[in-house]
């Protein structure tokens, strides 16, 4: 089986790498020279195109960072369905809007070719330990036929229903980590300012009802977790820019449904502010930095 992946990112990069540990022939793109560089050394072959890495494939991978930038791989110009083979598989990992993939996938069936949604959850952790959680959408016989490609990536594989339910798995998903993070960020602050010892108040909440991933595993308040991008000055992890991004897509699909999300919108503010002020490219746990009067570090 031949696969190609295209957008070798923090994520993207992680998922490909482990593809190549499970001895799998893996072509990839991405428009980095770093991120090709890795991706070579971990045994991946460059190619100069998506079309190039694609036309060859049996399973076609993307991982993009918006909807534009996988309208444009898929059907732009120099799009891959213009060179897919008949009965190839395409899966986008992508975080983006249900519609855009419900069109790509309706022109994929027409040649052929099936498109179906696979949106993780795990962070860059998750994806350089074959950790991952999927959120398929495809019908059974698509998710039977990804279900063993993703196992390669992630523990959890899930069905949750047809194309484009992945992305409202995640964007669902997206909209209560951007709260709970920026809820666990506001209870650590408050706890630093009252005067107890971070790690103290971080332990009762991890063995307390207040216990959530953000708590536990991504803590916003540096060296509680030693892997945690705080504690390396929220580097290397999940881009504020991205969680912003996300927010925008639950708010934007909630709207669209007349469906209210309170806190959703004071969140989307919180992270704009954010990124306004510079931190677009640090970890969405940097959202501590709201609460404090000077930077942690």
């Amino acid at each position: 089986m031949k696969i190609a992946f295209i957008g070798l990112g923090n994520m993207g990069g992680s998922m490909a790498q482990n593809l190549l540990k499970s001895g799998q022939m893996v072509s990839g793109f991405d428009l980095s020279e770093q991120a090709l560089q890795h991706f070579a050394e971990a045994g991946g072959v460059i190619c100069d195109s998506p079309q190039a890495a694609a036309q060859e494939a049996d399973v076609i991978i993307t991982m993009l960072p918006a909807a534009k930038h996988v309208r444009d791989v898929y059907l732009g110009e120099h799009g891959i369905l213009a060179v897919l083979k008949a009965g190839s598989l395409c899966i986008d990992s992508s975080t983006i809007d249900p519609q855009t993939i419900k069109d790509i996938a309706a022109l994929g069936s027409e040649k052929q070719i099936q498109v179906c949604d696979a949106p993780v959850s795990g962070g860059t952790m998750g994806a350089k330990n074959g950790t991952l959680t999927f959120m398929v959408g495809a019908d059974h016989a698509g998710y039977e036929a990804v279900k063993p490609i993703l196992s390669f990536m992630g523990k959890n594989i899930v069905h949750c229903g047809a194309v484009g339910t992945g992305q409202v798995a995640k964007i669902c998903n997206n909209l209560i980590l951007g709260i709970s993070m920026t809820a666990v960020a506001e209870g650590m602050a408050l706890g630093a300012k009252l005067g107890i010892d971070p790690q103290a108040l971080a332990g009762v909440i991890n063995s307390s009802s207040g216990r959530c991933w953000s708590s536990e595993v991504n803590n916003p308040w540096p060296d509680i977790c030693e892997n945690a991008p705080a504690s390396r000055g929220y580097t290397e992890g999940f881009a504020t820019q991205l969680m912003l991004k996300d927010l925008g897509l639950a708010i934007e699909a909630a709207g669209q449904v007349k469906q209210p999300v309170l806190l959703g919108g004071l969140v989307q503010q919180l992270y704009q502010q954010l990124c306004l002020q510079g931190d677009a490219n640090l970890d969405f746990s940097s959202i501590i930095q709201h609460y404090l009067p000077t930077k942690v570090s």
